[in-house]
């Protein structure tokens, strides 16, 4: 199994760049809200320089796991590698996530603005390994 690192470069991207629209156009003031942080909480704090470095990388992580699985499982088309991306969220993240929010008591709005940011990520991370994952040619079987 060959991995497209360009797809995984790209998926990365794609994440990250989906992090940037979600928690700052979209839902950047109910998140604030939730948090309890104000604009001049935030101004005080200065640009994240780190994280945003840190969270680049650990989404370069998450789009090269999610090409290995995409090509175990044979997610070589966009909906395929976009279902599977859903799948792993709805196995893994989404139940984790779910009982640390329930057991520290954090409200279910947080819950859905911070969760469904990686369910939608994964949708497209996945979709774009999966359409750039290379189906691998068939073997030869040897001759008898």
């Amino acid at each position: 199994m060959k991995i497209n690192y360009l797809a995984v470069l790209v998926a990365a991207a794609s994440y990250w760049i989906l992090g940037a629209i979600w928690f700052g156009v979209l839902f950047g003031k109910q998140w604030m809200a939730y948090q309890g942080w104000t604009e001049e909480m935030v101004q005080k704090m200065g640009p994240p320089v780190a994280p945003y470095i840190v969270s680049f990388l650990l989404n370069l992580l998450i789009a090269f796991t999610l090409a290995q699985v995409c090509g175990w499982r044979g997610a070589y088309t966009a909906s395929r590698g976009a279902s599977l991306g859903i799948l792993l969220w709805i196995g893994f993240v989404g139940p984790t996530a779910y009982t640390t929010y329930m057991y520290a008591m954090r409200p279910k709005g947080l819950f859905a603005i911070d969760q469904f940011y990686p369910l939608i990520g994964f949708c497209i991370m996945g979709a774009i390994v999966g359409a750039w994952n290379k189906r691998p040619a068939p073997s030869a079987s040897p001759a008898s």
